[in-house]
């Protein structure tokens, strides 16, 4: 029988570490709280010294597994099995035998799930306190300025008014030409790659801006174009303003933003199809992908679901593995300086473009908002523009801009800062 006792994390500075050192105690870090679990009469102790922390201790004949899931679809279909702790994304839950096999069996794309991983932070808070403050780059505040709610909500307009953008129907096709002329004239050189969709055909829409340097590397910014709907089938209508159109229109922000930029290396901007079928397009992009851009690229940031606020601070969540350390590293710091993102952290991917990128050995990372299990209305004709909170979108696309803009080595002149202050200035007397 196992013994599960769930402290806040704000015990963990100084009783918590202690209580760690518990023979045959294992311990998961959920954002800001801590389970703790031990096995048989043996664990008794150290279940007694946990409890002294102020934890709540429940017990089950289950085994702690962790599941990664897309909403909070695994609790709605499978009720009867008890959670141990829900973080958004994340779930701690205890599974039988019996329902292990169930699950292995159904292996559903929806959500993933895996013995709990002990003595390690599953999610991690990047609390504001732990860093200190950079001296801000004007450069880089000059960027951030420029990220418009007006023009993220015109690119969803026009996106939702597809009215499916499953990715074997006409409504993708119309987007797939509306994503590509939208690239084009923003002077970008523009492909519509072809890929498989189970037996049918779609495409992924790839817009390329090439750097000044001899060596350039390559920055990656991504999101995916298709939308569907699971309830009513894939002729229904599926809006998908928040999955994916609003990671869609932060990619298209930043490709204007950046569009006239002088840049050290490429910056390629996709547009993948195939993703809510089983990410078709990402794991076909990468299976593809040259020698030398596998050497050459730094980082893939993916933007899906960037547009509904689920609580009330606005957070952000970056979604990686140990290759992708680095530029969570970096977009944690974008966020502290230039957003009032509140940011959490975890290495354990699934179910999103980044992932066929971490296994192939490549820094990627999704960037998602925060209690993303709150939202209830995708993968439906519920996914509207309503849903939408503007504010929240055009500060994770910020943190992804600046983020980009740094990888990139982009260049602004003396001119661009003093046009920049002198209309924030115009903006301040009216």
């Amino acid at each position: 029988m196992y013994t599960y006792a769930i402290v806040p994390a704000s015990v963990e500075p100084a009783a918590g570490r202690s209580a760690r050192r518990e023979p045959g105690l294992k311990w998961s870090r959920f954002g800001d709280q801590v389970i703790y679990w031990t096995t048989g009469a043996s664990g008794s102790a150290a279940v007694r010294r946990v409890n002294t922390l102020g934890a709540v201790t429940q017990s089950s004949h289950g085994l702690p597994f962790l599941v990664v899931q897309a909403g909070n679809i695994f609790r709605d279909e499978f009720p009867d099995i008890p959670v141990i702790l829900d973080k958004g994304r994340y779930l701690a839950v205890e599974l039988s035998d019996a329902a292990v096999a169930r699950l292995s069996a159904g292996n559903p794309a929806e959500f993933g799930f895996a013995p709990l991983p002990h003595n390690t932070a599953v999610v991690k808070e990047v609390l504001r306190a732990e860093h200190p403050l950079r001296t801000i780059d004007p450069a880089m505040t000059m960027l951030a300025a420029q990220v418009s709610s007006k023009r993220l909500q015109e690119s969803l307009v026009s996106l939702t008014g597809f009215g499916t953008r499953h990715s074997l129907s006409g409504g993708f096709q119309h987007a797939v030409d509306w994503a590509a002329d939208s690239f084009q004239s923003l002077g970008y050189s523009v492909t519509c790659s072809r890929i498989t969709v189970g037996t049918g055909a779609s495409f992924s829409v790839i817009a390329d801006k090439p750097g000044t340097s001899a060596d350039p590397g390559l920055v990656l910014v991504t999101a995916h174009l298709d939308s569907i709907n699971h309830l009513d089938g894939p002729l229904a209508p599926a809006p998908g303003a928040d999955d994916d159109g609003s990671g869609c229109a932060g990619v298209l922000e930043i490709a204007r933003i950046l569009s006239t930029r002088v840049d050290d290396h490429d910056l390629r901007l996709i547009l993948f199809g195939g993703e809510e079928e089983g990410l078709f397009g990402s794991q076909q992009y990468v299976a593809a992908l040259s020698g030398h851009d596998r050497d050459r690229l730094t980082a893939a940031i993916n933007m899906d679901m960037v547009g509904t606020l689920n609580s009330a601070e606005r957070g952000v969540l970056l979604e990686g593995a140990p290759v992708s350390q680095r530029l969570i590293d970096q977009l944690a710091a974008s966020a502290q300086d230039y957003t009032s993102l509140h940011v959490d952290v975890s290495l354990h991917p699934f179910a999103s473009d980044h992932v066929p990128f971490i296994i192939a050995g490549l820094p990627a990372v999704l960037t998602i908002e925060g209690s993303d299990s709150a939202n209830h209305t995708i993968h439906s004709s519920q996914d509207t523009l309503n849903t939408i909170d503007y504010t929240l979108a055009c500060e994770i696309v910020t943190m992804n801009l600046v983020t980009a803009a740094r990888l990139l080595g982009t260049h602004t002149s003396i001119n661009d800062l003093v046009r920049w202050r002198q209309s924030t200035l115009s903006d301040d007397s009216d």
